[in-house]
């Protein structure tokens, strides 16, 4: 076992080395032109197509998904293994090379227009044709929990390509009928009893072209829809597992960056005291900062602080006051978009009308593993070990920076120490590859301090809710959503002429207006700001603070109603959404809603439908001596089909606790243009002795197979205040709520 975990790990940066070319054509993609297949032949490794390579050892599958803890490296090897028989034991997973082949066809369907919980299988066809655009864009991206959906076909067609293939060749060698193979632990099975392992047959079946193939019934399956032990596990638990910021290098050397926190540039820097400090070698000038480079990082980090530098001033305003003054701006102006207009909003209803004001701060990613990167520039080509969620940008966004082809970089993909969408943005890379540019032949570790990777993140946007709704009858008869933030997609810098404002973007109300209730007048509009704060991803996006304004505003619904909330909620879905329905059920039957609780207790609903789940969240909470505590949240959600539900449950639970950490206590302030938020001491995260106890469902109703990465996140928020609401009758409509109660964290 020890030496499979090495070869794993050594492994795990050898893909550069597995050059591109040939193979097989692999008959999976919409669009008809197949991207060329990346692998080539090496070292006994045969690659039957992008993702299958066969190999004297068992076989390798690759995987082209960042590996951050979600556990999506593990579940894709499922999907082709199911297909291509081979034992679990035998698998090695490896991220692969950047390369067009691996373009994320989910992520890009579901910018099709029209709500994601009401498709079927028409709307679900041309999600699948739209999606071989992001193929054109050279779009591999890890992001948007799309990675179980757009894995699901795509992987066990190339288990079972392969598989077929592998079996035409020993019929041939055999002089049997091809239907008269099985396989079985890697191996092709005559009727009568001869075998041939895959390894025989591997270099002759990738010149040929597959048969036509059929995908297997689920009721088949041997590794899908049970709990697998990950294929990281091993590596994870012996420390064996490599990130970027354990690459070692013979002759290698350690730096840092310190950039300008205001995102500009510099007057002048003074790095005399840095220089003299015992193991410093070099400070390197990178325009809109320094670099330093040192006999180990600590040093390197200690100088960095040392060196007397004059930033520039920013482009933004300088106080959290001023810059969200004026991004609340963009209330001033019609809306740029209104994705959701059903009924008449504008026309007076009876009933009881009440209006509240939502507001979420800006945040940080923090991911444990600060930004970092490893790199070599050699003869012209650079190698760069970067843990990057958007492979094909980082290379060719690193190539452009220090002047070389995209073909001379070699990037390797090792694992994520968590990404929260941090990662799809290459700065961390280029900083890298400009720093080993300056110091040609020689390996260079780069790793950010935590202070300078809360500094120079880029943060998710702060974001206001401006809600007004009617209740008649004990229902909800209409619902009027005005959102305003900065936008993702565009420039978010300050317009010259203050009418020229941004775009139209949906995922500005991603969790509000695409909620499955049925509201007879429901509207959604978005009003896009320019800030021109750096701007990013966020762990579930717009839904991370639309699923705390829409849910929290319908909790205050039911309310004014006189409704039980949760029964509220199931009444309006169960008119739209089945599963969305069912989740809210399971989530009551598991919690005890409705029966008798402790004194000084109290339970909250929250539900948000995003990324394609529907999930429910009930939070339990208890009034303490020394304040509050949160004790408990039972999640349910609806997947449509659950691979591994070991890992769902994983998942689920971590992104709920993700959230409410993100809700308790998570925000980012600035004076004088900079985070004032340094590290964990002032931007904490719920710790184990705080953190709730956790149960979950999985349910499989839904139409459609979806992630789980991001999707308990939403939902988090709303059921924390709406249980503090019950508790303390304070309706708290600003995060972080720790600013508002006394929570024991």
């Amino acid at each position: 076992m020890a030496g499979r975990i090495r070869k794993i790990a050594r492994r795990s940066f050898l893909i550069g080395s597995v050059a591109v070319a040939g193979g097989v054509a692999f008959g999976v993609y919409k669009f008809r032109e197949t991207p060329p297949n990346p692998l080539a032949p090496t070292d006994g490794a045969i690659p039957l197509n992008p993702f299958v390579v066969i190999t004297r050892d068992g076989v390798t599958i690759i995987t082209p998904k960042a590996e951050m803890g979600q556990g999506v490296q593990s579940t894709w090897a499922a999907l082709a293994a199911e297909e291509l028989d081979v034992d679990w034991e035998d698998i090695t997973i490896l991220h692969g090379p950047p390369a067009q082949a691996y373009f994320n066809s989910a992520l890009f369907g579901e910018a099709v227009p029209g709500l994601a919980y009401k498709v079927g299988p028409t709307g679900a066809a041309i999600r699948d044709l739209a999606g071989g655009g992001a193929k054109l864009l050279n779009l591999q991206l890890t992001g948007g929990s799309t990675s179980t959906r757009d894995g699901y076909e795509k992987m066990r067609m190339a288990g079972a390509t392969a598989r077929e293939t592998l079996k035409l060749v020993a019929a041939r060698r055999l002089g049997v009928g091809f239907g008269e193979l099985s396989t079985a632990s890697g191996e092709v099975i005559a009727r009568d009893g001869r075998r041939i392992p895959y390894a025989d047959l591997a270099e002759e079946a990738a010149q040929i072209e597959p048969p036509e193939i059929e995908l297997r019934d689920p009721s088949q399956w041997r590794y899908l829809g049970r709990t697998m032990p990950r294929l990281d596990m091993i590596p994870k638990v012996t420390g064996t597992a490599r990130y970027a910021v354990d690459v070692r290098l013979p002759g290698m050397k350690f730096a840092t960056v310190r950039m300008n926190p205001r995102r500009t540039g510099m007057f002048s820097y003074d790095a005399s005291a840095a220089l003299a400090m015992e193991g410093v070698e070099k400070v390197i000038d990178l325009g809109g900062g320094i670099a330093v480079v040192a006999r180990n990082t600590w040093i390197a980090i200690q100088a960095a602080e040392a060196v007397d530098i004059v930033w520039e001033g920013p482009v933004y305003p300088e106080t959290t006051e001023a810059l969200n003054a004026l991004a609340l701006t963009a209330f001033d102006r019609s809306a740029n978009s209104t994705p959701r207009d059903e009924g008449d909003v504008d026309k007076p209803q009876d009933g009881i009308e009440i209006a509240a004001e939502y507001e979420a701060p800006w945040l940080a990613h923090t991911t444990m593993e600060p930004m970092s990167s490893a790199a070599l520039f050699s003869d012209g080509k650079l190698t760069l070990w970067s843990g990057t969620q958007a492979p094909i940008l980082a290379r060719d966004r690193t190539a452009e920076a220090i002047g070389i082809a995209p073909e001379d970089v070699e990037l390797i993909v090792p694992y994520l120490g968590g990404g929260y969408g941090r990662r799809s943005v290459a700065d961390f890379s280029i900083l890298a590859a400009r720093v080993a540019a300056a110091m040609p032949d020689v390996p260079v570790s780069v790793t950010w301090s935590r202070e300078e990777d809360m500094r120079n993140d880029f943060y998710r946007p702060a974001a206001w809710g401006r809600f007004r709704g009617v209740v008649l009858d004990g229902q909800a008869v209409l619902l009027d959503g005005k959102i305003a933030s900065t936008s993702l997609i565009g420039d978010s810098s300050p317009p010259a002429d203050p009418d020229d404002w941004q775009m139209g973007d949906r995922e500005l109300v991603a969790g509000a207006w695409d909620q499955p209730y049925g509201i007879p007048n429901y509207r959604v509009s978005g009003y896009t700001a320019r800030t021109g704060m750096a701007v990013g991803y966020w762990r579930s996006v717009g839904a991370s603070y639309n699923g705390f304004f829409f849910d929290t505003f319908i909790d205050e619904l039911a309310f004014a109603a006189q409704r039980d909330p949760l029964q509220f909620r199931l009444e309006m879905a169960r008119r739209e959404h089945e599963p969305s329905a069912a989740a809210i059920e399971a989530v009551a039957e598991m919690s005890g809603w409705g029966k008798a609780l402790p004194e000084r207790t109290a339970l909250g609903i929250g539900f948000t439908y995003s990324f394609g789940a529907a999930v429910a969240q009930v939070v339990q909470v208890s009034q303490r001596d020394r304040g509050i505590s949160i004790d408990k949240v039972w999640i349910a959600a609806d997947v449509g089909r659950a691979l591994d539900p070991g890992n769902l449950e994983a998942q689920l639970s971590g992104g709920a606790i993700f959230g409410l950490s993100a809700a308790v206590s998570g925000k980012i302030t600035f004076r004088d243009g900079i985070a004032e938020q340094q590290n964990f001491w002032d931007n904490d995260a719920l710790r184990m002795q705080s953190a709730p106890a956790t149960e979950v469902r999985v349910l499989e109703t839904a139409y459609r197979i979806s992630g789980v990465g991001e999707v308990a996140v939403p939902p988090a928020a709303p059921a924390l205040g709406n249980a503090l609401f019950r508790l303390t009758g304070q309706r708290a409509r600003r995060l972080p709520f720790g600013d508002t109660f006394n929570l024991l964290v």
